[in-house]
């Protein structure tokens, strides 16, 4: 049993105290699956962190299985709580590297000995630890990924080994942020049937924090709606659910698809991707597909089906072993994978927003803004090429440090790495962006995705998660890009924030004319958010059609029951 009683939480910023938590109480039963949902920033992992003992809380006090914990707990204190309950965090996936399963015997050595060490395949206890890890493996159908490295694994692979690894510490409290976020419909429905069951069969008290309204009308038996701190409401899923949709915008319409003229071109694009000791994974063979311009294109498919190393490759981020592909610059077909003097141009027209996307925490988005057109504005190659010239920099080099600008910061550095090469470098490539080039930029894209131009003198800790998300898009959108591609960058926001992102999206394709490439997981916003959808399983186009029926066939492929019920049922407008 968890009690919760009038929690008080404040964080100091520029000298200024912030309320976060509101005087919270709840409790949750042995067996019971407490829901929590709410807007972006409302402080629904600020309560995880607190009951998990990751951050310490002002006033008032919780209770686990008798054992009361009240601000500034001491180290006894801490340590019950370290070893009575376990936490999945949000986008932290947390995993040391190397095989999957050691995750799990590490867990388990944790238990025994205190620490994550791995102990020596000799050691009187490995085979048994192994064994059981196995366990927990099969336990969330991963067994026969247990030789396969932990960074490897899938999004939705990973989601599932954390919560092995949370189940093989035992817990006597479970607390779940946004567990299935990243993951496919298929992927979706096991983890959430595995939640089931951990709540039959250990019967502990269980929160779970989503999104996602179709996971508390699966899972929870109660429902507590948070905004700004407080809980607004606390009972039967479908009514605080309700209630907390409300206000929901209603959805913009989506531009009407006149030109079917393709702008990118993928041909006969085959690739092959294998781990060592493992095995084949994913095998590309012969994928050819168009993008149409000014189309809204999804790609959706199982956990682990090729989706985003397909947009990869598509983006120039990842080279195939065969096949082309080609982009209409300037009225011509160039084929990305090869360099020539013209690619920077073609990359300076394109955009990319990762799945681990990020703001500069102490950097105002004025300041992220003008570091964008740095790179991307009009004169920014002419100036680079120059620039590199005098600095014995080569055109291939060049072309290379353009192309990792839009890479994740792991893949970035490491290239950095390679080259012998600092991050300082962009700043003796490119051109200084003056005050007034950002605000001349910024106009158009902040008025699209309806965002007050007040918001770029401010840093991501003073404005709301939908602002931060749409910060974030116009970061992507300053430089007018004719290509926007989108790596899952939504998956973990609220339905209310989501909708309005939505909607900024299709005002900029209305407006602007962008053709958007997205991969998601989300039905929803696929349904709502693009023209067609291209429905990918085991590295193969499985079907390419009206984003309802390739949506359709992924959930019946899926057996996803918990999406009987989707926003539609919960939304009045």
């Amino acid at each position: 049993m968890l009690e919760v009683c009038n929690v008080v939480k404040e964080y100091e910023f520029n000298n200024e105290k912030i309320r976060i938590l509101d005087n919270i109480c709840f409790n949750v039963a042995d067996g019971e699956i407490l829901g929590i949902t709410g807007k972006s920033g409302s402080g629904k992992t600020t309560i995880l962190k607190i009951l998990r003992g990751l951050e310490d809380f002002d006033s008032g006090y919780f209770e686990l299985d008798g054992e009361r914990i009240e601000p500034n707990a001491g180290k006894d204190k801490l340590k019950f709580l370290t070893y009575t309950s376990a936490i999945h965090l949000q986008r932290n996936f947390g995993l040391w590297n190397g095989p999957a399963i050691e995750n799990i015997v590490r867990k388990l050595n944790f238990q025994i000995g205190g620490h994550e060490g791995l102990p020596e395949p000799d050691d009187l206890n490995y085979e048994q630890l192994y064994e059981e890890a196995m366990y927990y493996m099969r336990l969330v159908g991963l067994e026969n990924k247990a030789k396969h490295s932990a960074n490897l694994l899938s999004g939705g692979e990973k989601q599932r080994l954390i919560l092995a690894r949370q189940l093989a510490a035992k817990p006597r409290l479970l607390l779940l942020d946004e567990p299935v976020t990243m993951t496919g419909p298929g992927t979706k429905q096991d983890m959430l049937d595995l939640i089931k069951n951990i709540k039959t069969e250990l019967n502990i008290p269980i929160i779970l924090v989503s999104h996602l309204p179709e996971v508390h009308m699966y899972l929870a038996d109660r429902v507590a709606y948070l905004e700004e701190g407080k809980i607004i409401e606390i009972g039967e899923a479908e009514k605080v659910l309700k209630h907390f949709l409300k206000d929901i915008q209603e959805q913009v319409p989506l531009t009407d698809k006149a030109d079917d003229s393709p702008i990118i071109k993928v041909t006969g694009l085959s690739n092959r991707f294998v781990l060592l000791r493992v095995g084949e994974v994913l095998n590309f063979e012969d994928i050819s597909l168009d993008i149409n311009k000014g189309e809204i294109t999804a790609f959706i498919g199982p956990s682990g089906a090729g989706k985003t190393t397909l947009l990869k490759m598509i983006a120039g981020l990842r080279v195939p072993k065969e096949g082309a592909i080609s982009y209409l610059h300037n009225g011509n077909w160039m084929n990305i994978i090869d360099f020539t003097l013209q690619r920077l141009d073609l990359r300076r027209k394109m955009s990319i927003m990762h799945q681990e996307f990020t703001l500069s925490p102490h950097s105002t988005i004025r300041d992220q803004m003008a570091f964008k057109l740095r790179l991307k504005g009009e004169r920014s190659l002419d100036y680079a090429r120059q620039k590199a010239a005098e600095l014995g920099i080569s055109d291939e080099a060049l072309d290379t440090l353009y192309r990792i600008t839009e890479d994740n910061e792991d893949e970035k550095d490491k290239t950095l790495r390679e080259m012998n090469l600092s991050i300082d470098i962009y700043s003796k490539l490119f051109p200084i962006i003056t005050r007034e080039d950002v605000d001349e930029h910024a106009v158009e894209v902040f008025e699209a995705l309806d965002l007050p131009l007040s918001v770029l003198d401010k840093t991501p800790y003073q404005i709301s998660g939908g602002e931060h998300v749409r910060a974030y898009i116009a970061l992507a959108l300053v430089s007018r890009p004719e290509i926007l591609i989108l790596d899952e960058p939504f998956g973990d926001l609220d339905p209310v924030t989501l909708r309005d992102v939505t909607n900024s999206l299709k005002r900029i394709n209305q407006k602007f004319g962008t053709s958007i490439v997205f991969v998601s997981h989300h039905m929803d916003f696929v349904k709502e958010a693009a023209h067609r959808a291209i429905l990918i399983d085991n590295a193969k186009i499985i079907m390419d059609g009206r984003p309802d029926d390739v949506c359709s066939k992924l959930i019946e492929m899926s057996h996803a029951t918990y999406l009987e019920h989707d926003i539609s049922e919960l939304v009045e407008n």
